[in-house]
């Protein structure tokens, strides 16, 4: 599937029906899942893989692999009006081979050969995403596609050389993230955001 195809179809999925300011619900950019994704694919770490969604929220990654010939997509998402609207988004562009859960990330260790995410900056709650990075790290045993906020290179950095994984590349993307919570004023601002790709380290 071409990218402009992908990014047309991810394009059509709901968003939040009311995004949570307290659980960073910001949704993915079609655009750049379809980028994160597709740097999976080339890869060879997407199709006929097993694909492992952390912080799922309405699905879009999770729905992106699936249509992308993922083998298997689990996506893991705290807020269960989001997985209801994923489930929602899933029906509607016919993703199959998924299936989404409610619960907490923290001390996920099933494992999954790739895991995708874009988990919380951090901006609301600080460190709130640490347990996506240690879950990410504990389940992958292929590799981590993950969005980041610019500001957690060097915990990134950290948790990667502990977990003895190999950072396969770290680039810049455009990321513009519209209003969406009610304190927000502006009608749009530039987030400085990271795609990283990680590779597990052997097992200990």
């Amino acid at each position: 599937m071409k990218r402009s195809e992908l990014v047309r179809r991810l394009a059509m999925l709901e968003p939040f029906a009311a995004a949570e300011a307290s659980l960073e619900q910001v949704g993915t950019p079609p655009e750049l899942a379809a980028e994160l994704l597709e740097s999976a694919l080339v890869r060879g770490d997407v199709e006929g893989r097993t694909v492992l969604d952390l912080g799922c929220g309405t699905g879009i990654l999770a729905i992106g692999a699936s249509l992308l010939n993922a083998a298997h997509v689990i996506g893991v998402e705290v807020d269960d009006a989001a997985v209801v609207v994923a489930r929602r988004n899933a029906e509607r562009l016919w993703a199959n081979r998924l299936e989404f859960r409610v619960r907490d990330v923290t001390g996920w260790t099933e494992p999954a050969e790739t895991v995708v995410m874009n988990p919380p900056f951090g901006a609301q709650s600080a460190h709130a995403d640490r347990p996506f990075w240690e879950a990410a790290l504990a389940s992958a045993t292929v590799a981590v596609y993950a969005f980041a906020s610019r500001e957690s290179r060097t915990f990134i950095e950290r948790r990667a050389v502990a977990r003895r994984a190999r950072i396969e590349e770290t680039r810049p993307v455009d990321w513009r993230f519209p209003a969406t919570f009610p304190h927000h004023r502006k009608r749009a601002v530039e987030l400085a955001v990271d795609l990283w790709i990680l590779r597990p380290g052997p097992p200990s």
